[in-house]
């Protein structure tokens, strides 16, 4: 396993890093860019030799053995820095062409060409076998994506601004001498990020034992299902890549003969694709995972190549038309398919244990590396044999696009094997990035990671929290282990905002429940039951005695949520003998979930003999009319008694008026039997008179009756909550609550409108 290196050592490895890929990525550009490619075409190569020279990039991956070999003797990072020195200098070969090339000696001056990008990516190659190991060591964390991004747009930006710089300076057909002196600043800062690369910190080795050789790197890739396919689709994916933005600057040349210049002008284009692509992934990758991405960016690949199978011929003499059509090509090509290459090293990365990161990082480089270089050689000389046989540059693209067309759909048809390492599938990726709500989740959570201090972090986890969404989840954890209270709180109770959680957000509020408590347990236990988390039901019933009121409270409400029946009656002892009344306050609320009638004498002996205050007894009665299935609607009476208490009389003669207006509208309409409708008729005409006198004067003896009177077949709840509410309108303590008489009366009405309404 990797070593990690402290907060303050990883700082300071990643900033040393920095510099070095900003340096790196100037020398290669002015080396082995797209200038190499002008300086071919000027010297008038074919498409073969084109081929060739960018399949060179990738034979560079086939050296890493020797690589592997000599980290037997050497320090990674001397390895690393020899050759990067090293290959900069054996491109002064390409340095020495152009003089050559003045001389008259084309062909030599191509093959010095040749030769020096060649011993530049042999040489590259051997100090490969150190990347995976020092990219391991510095993108440890959770921000591993986002960091191995950065470096991405590092390279693009420099990239841009260099194809623009060269632009400039090509732009005003220069003598070929100005070749000399842009690769030799090539070869200055090429040296130059080799000697930074000492100040990196030395990766740890794999142990001697464990190394292995290359015929059982592969067949170990080869035993793993996720690795074999992978890396079929991550050839694919080179292959084309590669194709694609090599001749593209061919197809430039030869088939709208744009200059030098132009064509480096696209490249800034291609440049500021990549960047977008590496900004966009930096963006979203830590969040949605590689393989949604990575399949997104073949999607857009595809789409892009088939303006270049479908262009017309005729306008290829259009001079705006052609250069506007070169620049979304180059745009596009960069943006989908060199950014989709670029998350593939994020997927590996994950994919494949840290153990192996050596011997495995080699099998990457040799894939890719064959689909690289196969793709650009072979795509040279399939060229050249359609030139030969008479077919025009127009078509031959054309073709050749078609058949990368297909290589990618095979990538894509491929693509439901590839392991997901808890990404996002493909659907919800779309959904997100079409999402301006989850798009400003995501920027949320990047502020957050930079927060500078603690009243920063509780503004943008209020800002979460009325932004719920699940892209959060693992932020507003990791925020919920705070040292500070504050933070903690706004980060839970940003989490109850949510639909849904994962198991490991069950699992962390079930932590905190435990370790907790006065603090945010209780909002976690209320979180656990708002999402019927199972798993939390033994810890929560201990709970529901503990000397956190609020969190015994929680516990109790969660379990009557997720209807932990066998545990009611704990609940209906707790708020019988409590004298907490908040806890009897919730305890009740709980039984009102539970939904069932056998609580309600429970209920009313907390009126009958404790006399409680108005927040109590409301909260009391509410639950009575949830058991009863009528809460909506008396609700409504509740709140307009609350606001004049003088009201009882006339809303419950209300009640009762609207009660027998229906019954005597829908027993008109009966075609029943007269002894039905007599029944319920009779029923309707005492009604008022019970009412009234319960209402009035207190006495229910005639309600009572009336109550027992009704039938059990047309009841909504059991037969036995006749027997508790006509006992109820008896007893004195309780007909002193005008809440409860007129709850009482109210749930006679319904019950009377559901018998006239039922009755056949």
């Amino acid at each position: 396993m990797a070593s990690q290196l402290s907060p303050y050592r990883l700082i300071k490895a990643r900033e040393v890093f920095n510099y070095f890929n900003i340096i790196s990525a100037i020398s290669w550009n002015l080396l082995v860019g797209i200038i190499i490619t002008l300086f071919a075409l000027r010297l008038e190569a074919s498409s073969t030799f084109i081929g060739l020279i960018s399949g060179s990039a990738y034979f560079a991956f086939f050296m890493l053995p020797i690589g592997k070999i000599m980290a037997r003797r050497f320090s990674i990072i001397g390895i690393y820095s020899f050759a990067w020195i090293m290959r900069s200098v054996s491109m002064t070969l390409a340095v020495i062409a152009p003089i050559l090339e003045y001389m008259g000696h084309r062909s030599l001056a191509l093959f010095f060409v040749m030769l020096g990008v060649f011993l530049f990516h042999i040489i590259r190659g051997v100090g490969l076998v150190g990347n995976n190991p020092i990219l391991s060591q510095l993108a440890s964390g959770p921000d591993r994506g986002s960091y191995l991004t950065q470096l991405q747009i590092m390279a693009s930006a420099i990239g841009m601004f260099g194809s623009f710089l060269i632009a400039m300076v090509l732009g005003m057909e220069p003598p070929i001498f100005i070749f000399s002196i842009l690769l030799s600043i090539g070869v200055v800062t090429g040296v130059i990020s080799g000697y930074i690369t000492k100040k990196l910190p030395e990766p740890p080795m794999e142990r001697e034992d464990r190394g292995m050789k290359l015929i059982d790197i592969f067949k170990d890739a080869l035993s793993q299902d996720e690795l074999r396919h992978f890396m079929s689709i991550l050839f694919f994916v080179v292959l084309v890549s590669g194709v694609t933005r090599t001749f593209i600057v061919v197809y430039a040349r030869e088939v709208f003969a744009h200059s030098d210049g132009l064509i480096s002008l696209y490249s800034v284009f291609g440049g500021l694709g990549y960047l977008i692509a590496g900004l966009s992934v930096k963006f979203l990758i830590d969040r949605l995972g590689a393989k949604p991405l990575f399949l997104v960016g073949l999607i857009v690949g595809l789409v892009c190549l088939f303006p270049v199978i479908l262009f017309p011929r005729a306008a290829v003499d259009n001079v705006t038309g052609s250069i506007l059509f070169m620049v979304f090509m180059f745009f596009m090509l960069n943006f989908s398919l060199l950014g989709s290459e670029g998350i593939t090293q994020t997927y590996y990365l994950a994919l494949i244990p840290e153990e192996k990161m050596l011997d495995l990082g080699i099998l990457y480089y040799f894939i890719f590396g064959t689909a690289g270089a196969a793709g650009a050689f072979l795509s040279g000389i399939f060229l050249d044999l359609l030139r030969v046989a008479g077919i025009t540059h127009f078509i031959s693209f054309k073709i050749l696009f078609s058949v990368m067309a297909v290589f990618l759909i095979i990538a894509l048809a491929m693509q439901k094997k590839m392991k997901s390492l808890g990404s996002l599938s493909l659907k919800n990726t779309f959904e997100v990035i079409f999402s301006f709500r989850e798009l400003r989740v995501i920027s949320l959570l990047d502020k957050l990671n930079k927060a500078q201090d603690s009243r920063e972090e509780e503004l943008l986890l209020g800002a979460l929290h009325d932004t719920p969404s699940h892209l959060a989840i693992d932020g507003l954890l990791e925020r919920a282990r705070s040292p500070r209270l504050a933070t903690r709180i706004e980060a839970i109770r940003a989490l109850e905002k949510l639909e849904k959680l994962n198991k490991n957000a069950e699992k962390a509020l079930i932590e905190d429940i435990d370790h907790n408590p006065f603090t945010t347990a209780y909002i976690s236990a209320r979180i656990l039951g708002n999402n019927n988390c199972t798993a939390a039901i033994p810890r929560l019933r201990e709970l529901a005695s503990s000397g956190d009121y609020m969190l015994a409270g929680e516990a109790i409400i969660a379990l009557a949520r997720m209807k932990d029946d066998s545990f009611r009656q704990e609940i209906e002892k707790i708020i019988l003998y409590t004298e907490n009344p908040r806890l009897r306050i919730m305890g009740a609320e709980a039984l009102g979930l539970y939904h069932n009638a056998q609580s309600i004498p429970v209920l009313l002996s907390i009126l009958q003999h404790n006399d409680p205050p108005p927040y109590l007894r409301d909260e009391v009665i509410l639950a009575i009319a949830t058991i009863l299935d009528t809460q909506k609607k008396f609700y409504k009476l509740l709140t307009r008694l609350s606001s004049n208490s003088t009201l009882t009389v006339t809303l419950a003669l209300d009640e009762v008026e609207a009660a027998i207006e229906f019954a005597n509208t829908a027993l008109s309409k009966k075609r029943s039997s007269k002894t039905d409708v007599s029944a319920v008729a009779s029923c309707a005409k005492n009604f008022h008179s019970a009412v009234s006198n319960y209402a009035k004067e207190k006495n229910g003896a005639e309600l009572s009756r009336w109550i027992l009177e009704l039938p059990v077949e047309y009841s909504r709840g059991p037969g036995f909550i006749k027997s508790i509410l006509s006992e109820a309108v008896l007893v004195d303590e309780l007909s002193v609550y005008d809440c409860l008489r007129l709850l009482i009366i109210h749930w006679a009405a319904q019950e009377l409108r559901i018998w006239a309404a039922m009755v056949r």
